[in-house]
């Protein structure tokens, strides 16, 4: 197996040590895995443009597309093999076209570098990821609209610092959280709209003496635009990757605070809601403990996802312009923080899904003096200064409430209170922004026609 960078004849080159050939390769073998169907569109569409300026006949496109699908179609089986020989998926793909290929397969590099390859690869992996966070999102946004129109009238007591503050409902909380994720929406597609951008034909920075066609690249692979700068272009690694998993990890950090809210109202004292069974798990040694597992886990994915922002962050951060082998470094908290996150953002709708609420409860928790401020606001209405009604109330305010403290609430009816309940902007919102996903869906898989 040849690399890619050996010089001179690659079978009189030494082997590498061991020692730093572990080091140097690392974890790229088993990362690269998920990359190469990636490049194999990539390097279609870069072999279409060859073809076209005329590196390449016809019997090498032919050729070389037909392989290309080959071993795209292996790697989602599992079976395409990279070896740490190999040193990465790159150099795996070009051995195996050169060895079915000939001379082909020793062309296809031509105008490209391994830096504008691999920014290809995790860019059409990337939009793929967003793409599959956002749909993730928005089924748990439906889901809460769900749930909030179901419990709109279930009182509960709201809190400010773990403490009892005002009478609320349930349906006003989880609007609450799926109004959040839907501001995260633009941030997605923020993220999303970073690595929409064509990289090919910048190669190591500095371009090649070749008449490349970088807007056709651009076309082929479905990039709403090409990124013009070629030194731009490597100066973005790290960058981007660091852009995604921040967006990530601020939407799952929005899931691990609704998350945290549910472990403790699931709890033995409050037990607001129940969790299903499927999401909790029992303890080696109490036979009574259901414990709530997935949603702990939701809680650690967000911390551990803003760790690997942090991490790509510290890498690519103190470098200069150009390509540097620290960066690297980026793939592994790139790829493996994005799957995180759609595990946590999926796994987070099935607990939704079997969340039983009781409403009897939520109830019988709210403490009459929750309902003090009401009680103000009340006596304001009859003309008593704010000043002087607040400390009236504040020298007993639970035997100063009158009427029913679980249902003041209702009157609270401004914009965007609990007794003004409203989803419809939400559900405007949710609905738009699945019509994104959905066109956005359509155009970028259009791509995948270079593989039939």
């Amino acid at each position: 197996m040849s690399r890619l960078w050996v010089k001179g004849d690659p079978e009189k080159a030494a082997p590498p040590d061991p020692v730093i050939e572990r080091f140097t390769v690392g974890d790229d073998p088993r990362l690269d895995r998920e990359l190469v169907p990636y490049d194999c569109l990539a390097s279609a569409a870069h072999a279409i443009m060859l073809h076209e300026i005329g590196i390449l006949d016809g019997d090498e496109l032919a050729g070389l597309c037909r392989e290309l699908a080959a071993v795209a179609a292996e790697a989602k089986a599992g079976s395409f093999e990279i070896l740490r020989a190999d040193e990465d998926g790159h150099t795996a793909l070009e051995n195996r076209l050169t060895e079915r290929l000939g001379d082909a397969g020793r062309k296809i590099h031509t105008g490209r570098s391994r830096n504008d390859q691999v920014i290809a690869a995790l860019r059409l992996w990337g939009r793929d990821a967003v793409l599959a966070l956002t749909e993730a999102v928005l089924d748990v946004v439906d889901r809460l609209l769900e749930l909030a129109g179901e419990n709109r009238q279930v009182s509960v007591p709201g809190y400010t610092h773990t403490r009892q503050a005002m009478p609320s409902t349930l349906g006003h909380l989880f609007a609450a959280h799926a109004e959040g994720l839907l501001d995260q929406v633009p941030w997605l597609r923020l993220a999303f709209d970073h690595l929409d951008r064509s990289p090919l034909g910048s190669a190591s920075g500095y371009g090649v003496p070749l008449p490349l066609d970088r807007e056709r690249v651009r076309e082929l692979l479905g990039f709403a635009r090409l990124q013009v700068n070629t030194l731009a272009v490597q100066n973005d690694r790290g960058r981007s990757e660091h852009l995604v998993l921040t967006v990530a990890a601020a939407t799952v950090t929005d899931l691990a605070r609704l998350a945290h809210d549910l472990i403790l109202f699931s709890s033995d004292e409050l037990g607001y809601v129940t969790l299903s069974a499927e999401v909790t798990t029992g303890s080696s040694i109490m036979p009574q403990k259901r414990n709530p597992d997935v949603l702990e886990l939701v809680r650690a994915s967000a911390a551990r996802l803003r760790s690997r922002a942090a991490e790509v962050a510290s890498v690519y951060g103190p470098l200069p312009s150009g390509y540097h082998r620290d960066l690297q470094l980026t793939k592994q908290p790139f790829l493996t923080g994005m799957a995180q996150a759609l595990d946590a953002v999926r796994a987070f709708r099935v607990a939704l899904d079997g969340l039983t609420v009781h409403p009897e409860r939520c109830r019988a928790a709210i403490q009459a003096a929750t309902a003090a401020t009401d009680e103000v606001y009340r006596r304001i209405g009859e003309g008593v200064p704010f000043r002087t009604a607040y400390r009236e109330v504040g020298q007993d305010p639970a035997g100063a409430v009158r009427g029913e403290p679980a249902e003041t609430w209702r009157e609270r009816t401004h914009a965007g209170a609990p007794g003004a309940f409203d989803l419809d902007s939400d559900l405007q919102a949710l609905q738009a922004s699945r019509q994104w996903a959905q066109a956005t869906l359509r155009r970028v898989r259009s791509a995948d026609e270079l593989m039939r």
